[in-house]
């Protein structure tokens, strides 16, 4: 075998390897747009690989107008509920041959205009954005510069870009009657700081059918927060007997805050999330949870992003019955 040295290999070194024109060589790397004898295209693919050729895919972007890359805008990557939406994001643009870019806002507001800004320089095909909080429509600079952008989790109140984001009424709805189904006739609810986004969503879903008697409870997003709280209301006697976590990271620091206070959960608290991430099988005892279809969250999000006559959906996040709310498994 004869090995290329110097500059890269281009297509006319497949083509004269392969005995045959550089457009046939063109079709087989691009997949068409004209076919190509199953003999010839074995032969073009021997050869590139024997040259170790690449295709230029600047070239090919310039020449189509589209670089084959898709920008995904994540809330917070080391919450381990946007990474797992992150990595079924990935997974669904990567069946369609895009790759993806990502950048983390962690909770930034600028943060994502800047990211958004990054990647219209880049000249990226579509942007994802996975937005936890309230904050501008930074999709709708996306689409004035001509580039679409779809949201999942979460849409700004003031934007018209397409969003996936699962039904949060019912599964605050289905999580609230199991309690009650479990005997529980006051269930208090915990939030995060404030009430804008899917939390808030959800706090009103609980209002709506708990009533505003019940307790309402709030802390950070944190695993370290939620211990904390939960150790001050054992402290002060004012441990519910059940309560419904906004999120995963607030489940999994409650239940560490009883645990180190000598309590347990189901006994002393039933406890139900409504995230649902992989993390929340895994607990001691395992979450109950109303889980987020992140995987039909993402993939349906990529069909949107590639195919705007799709119409948008809210999925269901069925509720997942395992020991944190007293049910046997």
């Amino acid at each position: 075998m004869v090995k290329q040295t110097g500059k890269a290999v281009t297509l006319a070194d497949v083509a004269r390897r392969a005995d045959t024109s550089t457009a046939v060589v063109s079709y087989v790397m691009n997949n068409g747009p004209r076919p190509v004898a199953p003999h010839t295209r074995e032969r073009v693919l021997a050869a590139a690989a024997e040259l170790n050729y690449r295709p230029n895919l600047i070239a090919r972007a310039m020449r189509s107008r589209t670089t084959g890359v898709v920008g995904l805008i994540l809330a917070d990557a080391s919450n381990p509920y946007f990474g797992a939406l992150a990595r079924h994001v990935e997974q669904a643009l990567e069946k369609r041959d895009k790759l993806t870019l990502t950048g983390n806002a962690g909770f930034s507001t600028d943060r994502q205009k800047h990211l958004v800004e990054r990647f219209l320089a880049a000249q990226v095909d579509g942007i994802i954005i996975v937005s936890a909080d309230g904050g501008p429509d930074v999709a709708a600079h996306a689409q004035a510069a001509g580039v679409r952008a779809v949201y999942v989790h979460n849409r700004p109140e003031s934007a018209d870009a397409p969003v996936v984001a699962a039904d949060n009424d019912t599964a605050v709805h289905e999580a609230l009657n199991h309690l009650l189904h479990h005997g529980h006739s006051h269930v208090a609810f915990l939030t995060g700081t404030h009430d804008i986004g899917p939390v808030g969503h959800r706090r009103h879903a609980w209002e709506s059918v708990a009533g505003a008697a019940t307790p309402l409870l709030r802390c950070d997003y944190t695993r370290s927060a939620a211990a904390g709280l939960a150790q001050r209301l054992i402290a002060e006697g004012a441990l519910p007997p059940a309560m419904i976590t906004a999120t995963d990271e607030q489940a999994i620091g409650v239940l560490a805050g009883v645990s180190a206070a000598g309590l347990s959960v189901p006994d002393q608290l039933a406890l139900i999330s409504l995230d649902g991430t992989p993390d929340s099988a895994y607990t001691a005892p395992a979450l109950t949870v109303t889980e987020q279809p992140l995987q039909f969250m993402a993939e349906h999000a990529v069909d949107l992003l590639l195919n705007e006559a799709l119409p948008q959906t809210a999925p269901h996040a069925p509720l997942v019955r395992r020991r944190s709310c007293g049910c046997t498994e």
